[in-house]
């Protein structure tokens, strides 16, 4: 098991990022939120978490080993993989996971794309204390990655939503006007709570 990855970043992605450790590029795969505190060229540690299955080897890194173990606890319920738990934290922080399951609040897991309200209803059963109590981190989205519009579209694709729907909530937060248009994080952000309200209607 490959508990953490020290190198330098070599590349960023959309989902992913590469790290130089001595000579070897690891692709590790990451949220939005932990993939916008990385500098190219800049030396890193990232805690991570690593899935082996019959025909691969996948690796996962977190911005700190609170956020490592939230993903491999949720990977304890029953149809929750590591593909619909990396979602579940780029759309809540740790602690708005926590709080969610605190208060039973099952439409709070229904803005994670790929999760509709009965499958909420039996996270939040099957969960119960597993994740502890909350740390003091709230309930907002964790910060997006920067780049162009056309990340933030692609970025939703990769977290389970439509193309079109992914456009479309890009599209209506730039008109807006809401949010910076230049500043991504803040526009992917805005999405996200947009297409969560969408799914709440």
């Amino acid at each position: 098991m490959i508990a953490h990855v020290r190198g330098v970043v070599e590349h960023i992605g959309l989902d992913s990022a590469v790290i130089d450790v001595g000579g070897v590029g690891y692709l590790v795969h990451a949220t939005p939120g932990t993939l916008a505190t990385l500098r190219l060229g800049a030396t890193v540690t990232l805690p991570t978490s690593m899935i082996v299955r019959e025909d691969s080897m996948t690796l996962f890194g977190f911005a700190d080993a609170d956020e490592r173990d939230v993903f491999e606890t949720l990977q304890t319920v029953s149809g929750v993989g590591p593909r619909l738990a990396l979602a579940m934290l780029a759309v809540h922080t740790p602690d708005g996971l926590r709080t969610a399951v605190a208060n039973e609040d099952h439409k709070a897991l229904v803005k994670v794309p790929g999760i509709g309200d009965k499958g909420a209803r039996r996270i939040l059963l099957e969960l119960g204390d597993r994740l502890g109590p909350a740390l003091g981190g709230g309930t907002q989205a964790a910060p997006a990655a920067a780049g162009s519009r056309a990340d933030v579209v692609a970025a939703l694709v990769g977290l389970g939503w439509p193309a079109k729907q992914a456009e479309a909530a890009t599209d209506e937060v730039i008109e807006g006007g809401a949010v910076d248009a230049e500043d991504t994080g803040a526009v992917l952000r805005a999405a996200l709570q947009l297409l969560g309200g969408a799914r709440r209607g």
